[in-house]
């Protein structure tokens, strides 16, 4: 089991005048108002640090905070490796199944806790899906990451990508283009998924190898909108292989009952390159994918070598 989470939140203006329990209870959904009732009068939710009632008023600048006891998170890989660091950023190659960031039951069982036992500085820049393996590049101070985060905003960044995907595409190289945004989903209420008034995202595809029922594609982005690569793979007739959650078309298969962070699909970051913030050099960092991931060309060489 982990030691648990204290979540907080400082109440503003357009919540000032609520009831503490009418306010958990409509702003967060995930339990039920007798549930919120319960900690309320069972002492686990504290307003500036002191017991409250359920009918207690809320006030600007008040700070409401519930503590969520210890539990037991779904097992995942525990490790990483670092692929490069100095003081200013590190990049570690993350593994299949690791989530980077807490969420979804997941608490200390991530890629940021483990890399914070050694890097307690450490910020993550971006992030990859749970199931996503390889770079992940994380800023070691403000400045750093200041200027990474505007790199990446003016698309000065490049994320390369290896996909094994479903079909054979009909040509060798292509564009995807599919706006991307929120659609509903039965269990998360919205989704990230192809959503015409969506956020602009653009996907450049070459196919490295086809394998008959399926085939290893690269993927640069010049976008990074959530889970662009297997939105847009499925939205040109080619979800990655395994993918439970996104159908050929960009949708989401069977009306949803998946969740983004289920696992099963091929995806890896392969390589990012960017601009180092501090001394204005390039920067390629690689990560080496899984085997099935390479092309039949690298294992031959592997081999030989």
């Amino acid at each position: 089991m982990n030691e648990g989470y204290t979540y907080s939140e400082r109440i503003g203006g357009a919540f000032a005048g609520r009831a503490l329990l009418a306010h958990l209870s409509s702003r967060f959904g995930h339990s039920s108002e007798a549930q919120w009732r319960e900690r309320i009068e069972g002492g686990a939710v504290r307003v500036d640090g002191a017991r409250a009632r359920a009918d207690d008023l809320l006030r600007p600048g008040q700070v409401v905070a519930w503590m969520r006891p210890p539990w037991t998170e779904p097992p995942a890989p525990l490790t990483y490796a670092v692929l490069a660091e100095d003081s200013h950023l590190v990049a570690v190659a993350k593994p299949s199944g690791l989530p980077t960031l807490p969420g979804g039951g997941f608490l200390q069982n991530t890629l940021l806790a483990l890399v914070r036992r050694r890097y307690p500085e450490a910020s993550p820049l971006h992030r990859l899906g749970r199931g996503t393996s390889g770079v992940v590049l994380l800023a070691r101070s403000s400045e750093a990451a200041g200027a990474v985060a505007k790199a990446w905003r003016e698309h000065r960044i490049l994320k390369i990508y290896r996909a094994l995907v479903e079909g054979e595409p009909a040509r060798d190289a292509f564009a995807v283009t599919c706006p991307i945004g929120p659609v509903p989903h039965p269990r998360l209420t919205w989704v990230h998924a192809v959503c015409a008034p969506g956020k602009a995202a653009r996907s450049e595809v070459r196919v490295l190898e086809r394998r008959g029922a399926a085939s290893l594609v690269e993927v640069r982005i010049e976008t990074g909108r959530p889970h662009q690569i297997r939105i847009h793979m499925a939205a040109c007739g080619h979800p990655l292989a395994g993918d439970p959650l996104y159908a050929p078309g960009g949708g989401l298969r069977d009306g949803g009952s998946a969740l983004p962070g289920d696992v099963g699909y091929r995806l890896h970051a392969k390589r990012l390159c960017y601009t180092h913030p501090a001394t204005d050099e390039p920067v390629v960092v690689e990560c080496l994918p899984p085997r099935v991931l390479r092309t039949s060309a690298e294992l031959s060489q592997e081999q030989k070598g």
